[in-house]
C-alpha cells in the first residue's frame, strides 16, 4: 500500500493540481492521497473537486503545525507492513510524471528507509531570486548524488520523500521534519537514497523578504536540532559546513561575471539569514516553532 501525505495551507487550486499530478502517475500498487490542510473551506473544495474518487482523502490539519499533523497522521496510517510506503510532499509542489516509480523503486532494497526526492525550481535564471534558486538547488542535487551513492547521510527535502512503513511512528516537534526523520532511519541502520529521477517541481521565494523568512525558519530548526539532539545531521549540517560548500560553487558554478556577483551576493545573504536565526535563538530567546506558513510567505504560491 502506498499512501500519499499532502500537507498544504489555504492554498487549494495549487493542491488541486498536486493531487492530479499524482493520479496521473503509473501506480500499480493500491494507494491512497490525504490531503492534509487546516482550513474548513479547503475542505469543502478538495471533496467537491474529488467527488466519488475514493483515492482521495481529507484530513482537517489541527492547525499546530505541519510536524504536529505529520505525527497525527503517521499514527493513523502507521503498519507493521514495511513493504507498505508513505511518500511526503506539500500542496504547492508539483510531481514531476514517472517521478513516484524513481522514488519507489528503491525500496526493492530492504536496507533502505527512506528516499528523497529532487526539488527543481519552476523560477528562471534570468533575475537574482530565479537565480539563487537554481544554485542552491544544484548545489544539493550534486552534494545528495554524492553522499548517497557513497552510502553516506544526508537530510531530505521536505517537498518530496518517502518512508518504509512500521519503523518510525513519531518523530520530535522541535525541528523540521526533513531533518530529524532520516537520523531515525539512520540511528536504526536503514539507508538512505537520492532518486534524481524523482523531480518536484517549486516555486522558490521572489523577493528578499520571502527569502529571509523562509531560509531563517528552516536554519533555526537545523540550530535547534543541533542544541537538543546529538543524532547525526546535528553533527554535520551547521554554518561552517555550509561555507565550505559555498566557497567550493563560488569558484565551478558561474558562467558569467553576472553570476559570479550574484553568488557574492547569495553568500552574503546566507550570512545575514544565519545571523538572523542566531541572534532570534540566542538574544531574543525566539526558538524555532513549527507554525508552518503562519510567517506569510507569498511569492512562493504557483497558483493561489
Amino acid at each position: 500500500m502506498y499512501t500519499f501525505i499532502i500537507t498544504s495551507y489555504h492554498e487549494p487550486l495549487a493542491t488541486i493540481k498536486a493531487v492530479h499530478a499524482i493520479l496521473s502517475q503509473d501506480i500499480k500498487k493500491p494507494f491512497k492521497i490525504i490531503v492534509a490542510d487546516p482550513f474548513i473551506e479547503v475542505k469543502h473544495i478538495i471533496e467537491k473537486e474529488f467527488k466519488g474518487n475514493t483515492l482521495v482523502e481529507f484530513f482537517l490539519d489541527p492547525g499546530e503545525g505541519k510536524a504536529a499533523t505529520l505525527n497525527l497522521i503517521l499514527e493513523m496510517y502507521y503498519t507493521d507492513h514495511k513493504e507498505d510506503i508513505l511518500i511526503f510532499t506539500d500542496g504547492d509542489v508539483f510531481i514531476g510524471q514517472g517521478s513516484i516509480k524513481a522514488l519507489i523503486s528503491s525500496f526493492k532494497d530492504p536496507r533502505v528507509g527512506v528516499v528523497c526526492g529532487h526539488p527543481v525550481p519552476l523560477n528562471t535564471k534570468d533575475h537574482l531570486f530565479g537565480f539563487w534558486a537554481h544554485l542552491f538547488f544544484d548545489e544539493m542535487n550534486a552534494t545528495r548524488k554524492h553522499l548517497s551513492s557513497t552510502q553516506q547521510f544526508f537530510a531530505l527535502t521536505g517537498y518530496l520523500f518517502a518512508i518504509r512503513n512500521g519503523i518510525v511512528k513519531t518523530f520530535p516537534l522541535s525541528t523540521n521534519e526533513d531533518k530529524v526523520i532520516p537520523s531515525l532511519f539512520w540511528e536504526q541502520g536503514y539507508g538512505i537514497q537520492y532518486s534524481e529521477d524523482a523531480t518536484v517541481y517549486v516555486l522558490n521565494p521572489q523577493n528578499f523578504k520571502d527569502y529571509v523568512t523562509q531560509k531563517k525558519r528552516n536554519i533555526k530548526g537545523r540550530i535547534n536540532l543541533k542544541t537538543q539532539s546529538d543524532n547525526v545531521y546535528a553533527k554535520e549540517s551547521g554554518f561552517f559546513s555550509e561555507s565550505l560548500r559555498g566557497l567550493n560553487i563560488l569558484f565551478t558554478y558561474p558562467q558569467s561575471l553576472k553570476e559570479f556577483i550574484w553568488i557574492l551576493l547569495a553568500m552574503f545573504a546566507r550570512l545575514y539569514v544565519w545571523g538572523l536565526a542566531y541572534y532570534d535563538i540566542y538574544f531574543k530567546k525566539k526558538k524555532y516553532h513549527d507554525g508552518w506558513r503562519i510567517e506569510e510567505v507569498s511569492s512562493t504560491k504557483p497558483l493561489d
